[in-house]
């Protein structure tokens, strides 16, 4: 993989998916090898929405190569409340970092940071954008049970605004799969979405029903239905626990279907479904550190490599 961000997973090719992955599982069956890797180097995290999942994993997987880290804290109690522009703010925590991971509401947020900072920017999603990090953690997840080529995935919730999702079936492009979007009709991936996977030659199909394709699935990967990115909160009220399953919904599924989720569940999966052995979305969780330390190593290793060639000019 040579990328001096990671913005978008449009911008992955397979091989530089599998070059991740392949580090993730170096990273996984020996740990040890890649720690203090990156010691003396420094890690921005810079989250103007809420995280647990992508925030700790980031933090643990940057600490476990043996970098610092540096967090902006409260948004609130940032000088962003003062109406400090985002490039402003990216470009003074350029100074005090040699890598930064960001999250932001606004679609297009890291696409701005990285043209304005030199050092590696990892997008950890842009509103309802994109979220590439979590993706390449789902396909490491789906690599590791099934395999990447001939697949069946079914992607089911709010397709319109997850980014998780947009990201990943772009990525999943790169793969012999077919895909299948579940969701309400006024969930269904946005236009622009649907343009590009077609453009790709995605085999894709829409589905408003789940027992239509689930005999068929080799992966399920539900998403929440997200109140927070919806204009209007009777249109969320309306739609909202429309898209649920429970362990008996899954009766009619293949012993082999995995079920992912990138989390925070609210009831679009019941508790039940944890006992199943389809249940795989805190496998897929813990997968965050791993994938991240490989990606993280790779930005870094590929900065270093740039200094190096500009210091011999």
């Amino acid at each position: 993989m040579r990328q001096d961000h990671l913005i978008t997973a449009t911008q992955l090719s397979r091989d530089d998916i599998e070059a991740v992955l392949d580090r993730a599982r170096e990273v996984a069956d020996d740990p040890g090898a890649f720690a203090d890797r990156h010691a003396g180097h420094v890690l921005a995290l810079c989250f103007f929405e809420p995280s647990t999942r992508t925030r700790m994993s980031f933090d643990s997987a940057a600490k476990r190569l043996g970098m610092e880290t540096i967090g902006m804290g409260d948004v609130d109690s940032s000088s962003v409340s003062k109406g400090e522009s985002l490039s402003d703010t990216v470009r003074v925590i350029e100074g005090y970092a040699d890598a930064m991971v960001l999250r932001h509401p606004s679609e297009g947020a890291a696409t701005l940071a990285a043209e304005h900072v030199s050092v590696p920017v990892v997008n950890a999603g842009d509103g309802a954008g994109q979220h590439p990090s979590q993706t390449l953690l789902d396909l490491h997840t789906i690599r590791e049970n099934h395999g990447l080529d001939d697949l069946t995935v079914g992607i089911m919730g709010d397709l319109k605004y997850g980014r998780t999702v947009h990201s990943l079936a772009a990525a999943l492009t790169n793969f012999d799969v077919n895909q299948h979007f579940i969701s309400p009709e006024s969930l269904r991936l946005p236009r622009s979405v649907r343009f590009d996977l077609h453009e790709t030659g995605a085999q894709l199909r829409e589905h408003t029903d789940l027992d239509d394709v689930l005999g068929d699935l080799d992966v399920l990967y539900v998403t929440r239905i997200q109140k927070e990115r919806f204009p209007d909160e009777n249109e969320y009220h309306r739609v909202a626990g429309e898209y649920q399953i429970d362990a008996e919904t899954l009766d009619d599924a293949s012993d082999d279907l995995t079920v992912m989720h990138p989390l925070p569940r609210v009831d679009e999966i019941a508790p039940d479904v944890d006992e199943t052995d389809h249940a795989t979305y805190f496998e897929q969780a813990h997968n965050g550190i791993p994938v991240r330390m490989a990606l993280l190593d790779t930005l870094m290793e590929n900065a270093e490599a740039d200094e190096e060639t500009e210091a011999d000019r």
